[in-house]
């Protein structure tokens, strides 16, 4: 039940940055997406920072890890960084199926080389059929650009993704979810704060902004990843990167109920192939045996 359970929770999780999209579409003009990604994980890690000194689940300063906590915080923030600068320069529909699209392969293969995880004939037809999914969903209608660089951000912010959940379950052996992901969000944030001084952050003023801002930082980013860690610790790291393509479900179904988009018939099989394959991973999923710690 525990494993069943796991898969739930990194699932609620997925769902939970599919709205994202559709947040920042509340953003006024002049928003800077660069600065949103920032913002995330300083909201976010202050909240989770706050309730970890609450529930006094920190611990000491000696308890902790220096290096792969400081990795952690650095593959969380060269996600955001990559995959905000490479949807920018070769779009979003590209931007999309390349950074999500890696992501299950790179945790796949990551998964199998530091901790001996079984990529199972299960775990590849479900990543398959949720990647052809995103593929279909993504480019649906307008003009496809490819940008090298661009494709080379987004690849590089897959594999980060995929790094940063290992390095993430790899910590959680030692201290609590709620700890880790305040840990690792402030240090994430501290890096990108150069981002928030340079920039202009004037839109962030008004009251729209700062609803959005603390959505995404409380809800898309700190609740989210509060419930993919807890998941983590009962999941293996392939699964759980190939069940994060359950974001780009959530977030198409949000655009067509909350913002009214259209979507065609190769969507919908796109959305349809997306949830046959997060249905393989969390059904009738076989028992796995806990990570000691």
């Amino acid at each position: 039940m525990k494993n069943n359970s796991g898969a739930y929770y990194v699932l609620g999780a997925a769902m939970l940055w599919g709205t994202t999209g559709t947040a920042q579409s509340f953003a006024p003009a002049g928003s800077d997406p660069m600065v949103i990604g920032a913002l995330r994980l300083l909201v976010g890690g202050l909240a989770l920072l706050a309730l970890a000194v609450y529930r006094r689940e920190l611990g000491k300063l000696s308890d902790w890890r220096l290096f792969p906590t400081l990795l952690g915080a650095f593959l969380i923030a060269g996600y955001q960084l990559c995959f905000f600068a490479g949807v920018a320069k070769t779009g979003v529909a590209v931007g999309t199926v390349v950074g999500i699209g890696s992501a299950p392969i790179a945790g796949g293969l990551l998964g199998r080389l530091f901790l001996g995880e079984k990529l199972g004939r299960r775990w590849l037809l479900a990543t398959l059929l949720a990647i052809i999914g995103c593929t279909l969903l993504s480019l649906t209608g307008g003009d496809v650009a490819v940008d090298p660089l661009g494709v080379l951000l987004v690849l590089g912010a897959g594999v980060f993704y995929a790094a940063f959940t290992l390095v993430l379950k790899l910590l959680l052996e030692n201290h609590s979810s709620i700890a880790v992901t305040a840990v690792v969000f402030c240090l994430g944030a501290l890096l990108l704060s150069p981002i928030l001084v340079q920039s202009d952050i004037d839109w962030l003023l008004q009251p729209r902004s700062i609803a959005v801002a603390l959505h995404l930082g409380l809800v898309a980013t700190a609740l989210s990843y509060l419930l993919f860690a807890r998941g983590l610790q009962w999941v293996q790291v392939s699964t759980a990167v190939s069940l994060s393509l359950a974001e780009p479900l959530t977030a198409a179904l949000l655009g067509i109920l909350l913002l009214g988009e259209q979507l065609n018939a190769q969507a919908f099989i796109g959305i349809a192939l997306i949830f046959c394959g997060l249905a393989l991973l969390v059904l009738k999923r076989r028992p796995l045996q806990r990570a000691a710690g």
